[in-house]
C-alpha cells in the first residue's frame, strides 16, 4: 500500500512540534483533517505512531523509529523537487545533439558559446556524425535535436528548415581553373575529382543532379570526411565540391573557392526533432539559438 507524502508531512510536523494544534496551524489544516491524515498513515503502516492524550502527544517506540525515516524521506522529496526546478530553470541538466561535421565545425561552436554563456550549468554533448546517422540518433531518442539535411518522407520526424546551402568548388593554389569566376561541372570533370564516399547523402544528391544533366562523376579519390578531402585537394591530388558552410574551413587550409553552375546543386539544412516528443527546456533553448543564428523566427 502506497503512503501519500502529505501523510508523512503531517506525522513529521506533529512529531516535531509535539502538538496537534500547532501542527494544524503550520500545515493550514483543521485538527480533524490532521487527525484523519495521521490515522490513515498509521493504518497504512499497521500500527500506532503517536500516543495522544488530552494534554500531550508523544511518539510510540515505532513512531520514534519512523521519525528519522520520515525526515529523510521528506528531505529526499524536497531535493527531488529542487532538481526538477533546476532543470526547468536551466540551472542543471544534460543535452545531447547530433549534427553533420560541416555544421559542427563551422557554425555550431559560436552557438554553443552563446548557449554556455546563458546556461553554464547545462552539460552539452555534441555527436559529430554524418547526415544519415543524425537522423538515426534522433529517431532512436539518443539525441533530442539533430542538424542535417531534410530527411524527406519521415512521418515520425519534424524538420525545421534553417537555410539552403549551395555546393562550391575547392581548388589548390595556382590551379588553372582559378582564372574563372565560376565553374561548370563540365569544366571540373575534366580534372581528377575527390568526392565523399557513398552512401553519404551529399554524394547521392550530386550524382542524381549530374545524371539529370547527362554527366557522370568518377572520383579519383574518396573519403568520408570533408577535412580529409580538403587536405587531399591542398596536396594537388584533384579538386572537389563541398557545402558552402565549410568555406571558411577550406580557406583556412589555403584552398580557393568558386561557385559551381550547370547544374547549380543546393540542399536544405535544418533541425530535426521527434514529432511526438516534447523537447526539454534545455533543448528548446538550444533550438531557439540555432534558429536565431540562421535568421529564423
Amino acid at each position: 500500500m502506497s503512503i501519500p507524502i502529505n501523510q508523512v508531512i503531517a506525522f513529521s510536523t506533529v512529531a516535531r512540534t509535539g502538538s496537534f494544534a500547532e501542527a494544524a496551524i503550520q500545515l493550514h489544516l483543521s485538527q480533524p483533517a490532521l487527525s484523519i491524515a495521521i490515522k490513515n498513515l498509521e493504518q497504512g503502516l499497521g500500527g500506532k505512531l503517536l500516543a495522544r492524550t488530552t494534554r500531550s502527544v508523544s511518539l510510540t517506540p515505532e513512531g520514534k523509529a519512523f521519525y528519522p525515516v520520515a525526515r529523510r524521506l521528506l528531505a529526499d522529496w524536497e531535493q527531488s523537487l529542487q532538481d526538477v526546478r533546476n532543470h526547468f530553470a536551466l540551472r542543471r541538466g544534460k543535452l545531447d545533439i547530433a549534427a553533420m561535421p560541416t555544421y559542427t565545425t563551422n557554425l555550431l561552436p559560436k552557438i554553443l558559446a552563446g548557449f554556455h554563456r546563458q546556461y553554464p550549468d547545462i552539460h552539452v554533448t555534441v555527436h559529430d556524425v554524418v547526415a544519415e546517422n543524425v537522423v538515426e540518433m534522433v529517431r532512436e531518442e539518443r539525441c533530442e535535436l539533430g542538424i542535417t539535411f531534410d530527411p524527406g518522407d519521415a512521418p515520425d520526424l519534424h524538420f525545421q528548415p534553417l537555410f539552403r546551402d549551395r555546393f562550391i568548388a575547392i581548388l589548390p593554389a595556382s590551379h588553372s581553373l582559378l582564372t574563372q569566376d565560376k565553374l561548370s561541372w563540365a569544366d571540373m570533370l575534366a580534372y581528377p575529382h575527390i568526392s565523399l564516399q557513398r552512401p553519404a547523402g551529399t554524394r547521392a544528391l550530386i550524382d542524381q543532379a549530374l545524371a539529370e544533366d547527362g554527366l557522370v562523376l568518377t572520383p579519383a579519390f574518396e573519403s568520408h570526411q570533408l577535412v580529409s578531402i580538403g587536405r587531399m585537394v591542398s596536396e594537388g591530388l584533384g579538386l572537389s565540391v563541398v557545402p558552402s558552410t565549410s568555406r571558411g574551413q577550406m580557406e583556412e587550409m589555403g584552398l580557393h573557392c568558386r561557385p559551381v553552375v550547370a547544374p547549380v546543386i543546393t540542399h536544405e539544412l535544418g533541425v530535426i526533432t521527434r514529432r511526438q516528443q516534447e523537447l526539454s527546456v534545455a533543448a528548446k533553448a538550444m533550438e531557439e539559438l540555432i534558429n536565431a543564428a540562421s535568421g529564423q523566427p
